[in-house]
């Protein structure tokens, strides 16, 4: 029995510590991996099993919405990262340049694509001739690097994993239509595959991406009271176009420039998956994005029929994905590392079981035990993994609704932001200044300007001048 433990034991728990809890999470489920260059990861097979459904389900959302797949090269001019000021100034910290080409030096420095917004309006601007060749909707799956100085798996590496959308557009108007469609399709994801809540607005100025016009955002809440950028869509208006010179001939015959969009989401996801809903048993993984959705362990597997058993429930659950651990490890070992991984759902079968024609299924989220009849275990099946994966939204609702606050002048917000973790709402006068002062005083920072405005107060909360919008504030990762 110490033996069945050991791997749950061995978890911090997330009360105690919920940074090393996080770290036990992603290294005792194995869905990551420290590599020999510090700051970077290695994602195993369980992370990386993650990532591709979340990537096959977003490319499907993409696909429905008119987006095509290309792929743009991992190097960068110097010359071509300088064409647009606000966005070289914005990554030139986080830039990785390549100064040699074997053992010679190279003419121009490359940048390693910190982001690929360049590259694309390079090729834009010789693919781009007419209105009949717009809109552009483009989109690759790829990696980038940053140079970070702070890492933690999954949620800020040296290089990570991620889809960028980029877009051009005839006017102004689709350009905004379609960077609001993809924030709302980034949030209906999360809410409804990932089971994370959001809360969808823009970002202020002083938060946006380096050359946007606008940028808007989805934040999560994770259990520890922080938030998480989960999602961003940004409308660059005719900026890079004019730098680029991005022009197409209109109806008309006039020159006219094109206006561009670019969204994005990361493996950061996946540490999301894992602050939302993990518990101090490990991993929770909600069933629509879960690699295995239900693990089937036969107990007494060297009694007759109990294995053959187990493949034939594994068999009549062909629509779903199953594993059946037919290891020689104990019942227990299996039951703990089914829960470390997050399986949503356990199956037991034993010669008692089969008996009594039956089984049990075990919830992952609430360890909840059911008996139900073979006869009919694939609806029974179906209808608990439907049943979890509602559950567990509403859960991760219900804890964000809870940790967020209500803050109407400065010593309030100071004093709820210091002592209860969570968002923080608030009015604000529209001055970086305020902005600014914020962070100095508590560490947090504006999270986005929500879409659903509320009316607070009339005042700013950091200066007590007239209010201009309510913002959602909190410390982040």
């Amino acid at each position: 029995m110490a033996k069945d433990k050991k791997l749950v034991e061995s978890i911090t728990s997330m009360d105690v510590d919920f940074a090393q809890w996080y770290t036990d999470v992603v290294k005792k489920a194995e869905l990551c991996d420290y590599a020999s260059v510090k700051g970077c990861m290695v994602i195993k097979p369980a992370g990386y099993a993650i990532w591709e459904n979340i990537q096959k389900e977003l490319d499907s959302r993409f696909k429905e919405t008119g987006v095509e797949n290309v792929y743009m090269p991992l190097f960068i001019p110097e010359s071509l990262l300088e064409k647009e000021k606000d966005h070289v100034e914005g990554f030139a910290p986080e830039v990785a340049w390549v100064t040699h080409g074997g053992l010679d030096p190279l003419q121009e420095r490359l940048c390693v694509r910190p982001t690929s917004e360049t590259l694309f309006c390079d090729f834009y601007a010789k693919d781009i001739h007419s209105y009949r060749d717009l809109p552009k909707v483009y989109n690759q799956w790829c990696s980038v690097v940053r140079w970070e100085k702070t890492t933690r798996p999954f949620l800020r590496s040296r290089e990570f994993l991620w889809q960028e959308g980029h877009t051009a557009h005839a006017t102004a108007e689709e350009a905004e239509e379609r960077t609001i469609q993809m924030l709302n399709l980034y949030a209906d994801f999360c809410e409804e595959v990932l089971a994370i809540p959001v809360v969808r607005g823009q970002k202020t100025d002083k938060e946006k991406f380096a050359g946007a016009e606008a940028t808007y955002t989805i934040e999560s809440l994770m259990h520890d009271g922080k938030a998480l950028q989960s999602g961003t869509s940004h409308n660059f208006g005719d900026g890079f176009a004019r730098a680029f010179d991005i022009q197409y001939a209109a109806k008309d015959n006039s020159l006219q420039y094109v206006h561009q969009t670019s969204w994005g989401m990361t493996t950061r996801m996946i540490g999301a998956i894992i602050m939302v809903h993990g518990d101090d048993n490990g991993l929770v993984l909600p069933p629509r994005i879960a690699p295995t959705q239900v693990v089937i362990v036969p107990v007494q597997m060297q009694k007759e029929g109990v294995l053959d058993k187990a493949f034939e429930i594994k068999a009549a659950l062909k629509g779903f994905k199953v594993k059946v651990d037919d290891t020689d490890k104990s019942p227990g070992w299996k039951f703990s590392e089914s829960e470390m991984r997050g399986i949503p759902v356990r199956v037991e079968i034993g010669p008692r079981d089969m008996v009594n024609n039956e089984a049990v299924l075990v919830r992952r989220d609430t360890h909840e035990k059911i008996t139900v009849s073979l006869d009919n275990i694939a609806e029974e099946v179906e209808k608990l993994l439907d049943t979890i994966q509602h559950d567990m939204l509403e859960k991760a609702r219900a804890h964000r609704d809870a940790h967020t606050y209500v803050a109407t002048d400065l010593d309030s917000f100071v004093d709820t932001v210091n002592n209860k973790p969570g968002f923080v709402k608030a009015m604000w006068c529209g001055c970086q200044e305020c902005e600014d002062k914020i962070k100095e005083l508590t560490a947090a920072t504006s999270r986005c300007m929500p879409f659903e405005q509320e009316q607070l107060s009339d005042k700013c909360v950091c200066c007590g001048k007239p209010a201009t919008k309510m913002v959602y504030w909190g410390r982040a990762y």
